[in-house]
């Protein structure tokens, strides 16, 4: 298990990136479009360095759902790799079986 408040960061963050997504796209674009003059442009960049840093998208990490495992993480499933194999075994993701050859 993870510790409780990295699990609860990763939370502020991804309810951070959904905040301000919408205002970070609009200065992004702002900040590359060549029909503004430089001051504009410029005024852009300095607003999106303002917004909070953990409304980044890059700043996240994938975690398992259940433990908060942020390594050996599947990203179809949403699972750390150890995690994965006890619901598997268990059944309990539909389409996955156990490989033998």
């Amino acid at each position: 298990m993870a510790k409780v408040s990295m699990v609860n960061r990763e939370r502020k963050r991804a309810r951070l990136v959904k905040k301000y997504a919408e205002k970070r796209k609009q200065l992004k674009a702002m900040a590359v479009d060549m029909s503004l003059t430089e001051e504009e442009r410029n005024k852009a960049r300095v607003a999106l360095q303002k917004l909070p840093r953990d409304s980044s998208p890059s700043r996240m990490r994938n975690r398992c759902q259940i433990t908060g495992r942020p390594h050996g993480y599947y990203r179809k499933f949403g699972l750390a790799r150890n995690r994965l194999r006890l619901v598997a075994m268990r059944g309990d993701v539909p389409g996955l079986v156990k490989a033998s050859w």
